[in-house]
């Protein structure tokens, strides 16, 4: 070889080398272009899968939460669950799905979504509170399961004089009273006979006339005579004639529910509302109780005597009320001492309550009414 051909060849193998150089730079920052523009293998991953198989990095998580509170097929098969299986509050980005949930149903029922955010939902016992009776037993919290029974006995208007509803005791011959009673509640008439036929008061004389007032008789309950000054005597008049229509509307109502119940020996007895007729005289030998709810009635015909034992009791439960249970009686009602009644006494002839009964009620009567040392109270 010549000089000039070895002085290409040294020549041209660093060219060479510079060029190899060269395009090996070209091939490297094209790749890494590549990479900027379609992102690294893990990154697409991340943003095309939905299975539990992603990878557990803090990324994949935030990605997989996004997923699951916006896609709700994503929601039903990929998130996490609690105890009962559905999903759990805790893994939600807010942290307060369940409570939301139960703010839109509009009350809390077994089985809902907890809103304690534990997700263990599945035996949890609610109350119901739209008080629609979801519970099935009177009585219960949340709710009652109304039976109704018969409609109320109407008594008049509470603020009328002229009606039965006004008046705590109301009778047509006689109110006698061993000192030492309280009655609270409405007021004490008598008709067609004269104040003097009211015993055991101290009445006190209202200058106008038309009432007395007594210790005994808690204000603004009032006593009131047939020979007091006008309005008295007239409104006492209707009062009593709407006392005896409200004892014949008892009387006559129909179909009865109960027929002659135990044989009138209602000791023990829970009644449901309802019409209950006996032929003969009903004892109240032991407590007894009246379960129903707020709006439920009865009524309860009694064609001979009401005697309640001494120190027995006539209970209430599930929310019912006295001034919704009427006991039309055609003989003589008895509270002995100690007892407790409660409910309206529509009785035929008297009714007498021995030393220290009590009632929550009203007490009207066709001929006298007896206390001694009782405590009555209006419902």
């Amino acid at each position: 070889m010549d000089r000039l051909s070895v002085g290409i060849v040294i020549v041209d193998r660093p060219l060479r080398a510079a060029a190899t150089k060269a395009v090996h730079r070209v091939k490297y920052h094209t790749f890494l272009s590549l990479l900027l523009v379609v992102g690294c293998p893990g990154s697409n991953e991340l943003t095309t899968t939905t299975s539990d198989d992603s990878p557990s990095t803090g990324t994949s998580q935030a990605s997989e939460a996004t997923q699951t509170t916006v896609d709700p097929e994503v929601t039903s098969t990929t998130a996490p669950t609690g105890d009962s299986g559905e999903p759990d509050d805790s893994t939600s980005p807010s942290g307060t799905q369940g409570s939301a949930s139960a703010s839109q149903s509009g009350s809390s029922t077994a089985g809902a979504t907890d809103n304690s955010g534990t997700g263990d939902t599945g035996d949890t016992d609610t109350t119901d509170t739209t008080g629609t009776g979801t519970t099935g037993e009177p009585g219960t919290t949340g709710g009652c399961m109304a039976q109704n029974g018969p409609d109320p006995v109407d008594l008049g208007d509470a603020d009328d004089l002229g009606a039965a509803g006004a008046y705590l005791v109301l009778a047509k011959s006689a109110v006698t009273n061993v000192p030492g009673s309280t009655l609270t509640g409405g007021h004490i008439g008598v008709s067609p006979v004269a104040h003097t036929a009211i015993t055991g008061f101290s009445l006190v004389l209202e200058p106008s006339g038309v009432y007395s007032t007594s210790s005994q008789l808690v204000a603004p309950g009032k006593v009131y005579a047939a020979d007091y000054a006008l309005p008295t005597p007239v409104k006492l008049t209707t009062a009593v004639l709407k006392m005896q229509a409200a004892y014949a509307d008892a009387a006559s109502r129909v179909p009865t529910d109960f027929l002659d119940l135990a044989s009138g020996e209602l000791g023990g007895l829970v009644l449901a509302p309802g019409i209950y007729t006996w032929g003969s005289t009903v004892l109240v030998s032991n407590d007894v109780t009246f379960e129903g709810c707020e709006d439920d009635v009865w009524i309860l015909q009694i064609s001979d005597d009401l005697d309640v034992s001494a120190n027995k009791k006539v209970l209430l439960a599930g929310g019912a009320r006295a001034e919704n249970i009427f006991w039309q009686v055609a003989g003589q009602a008895t509270i002995q001492a100690g007892a407790h009644l409660e409910g309206i006494v529509l009785a035929k002839t008297g009714i007498i309550l021995q030393t220290k009964a009590s009632m929550h009620g009203r007490v009207y009567a066709q001929t006298m009414v007896a206390f001694d040392k009782n405590a009555v109270t209006a419902p």
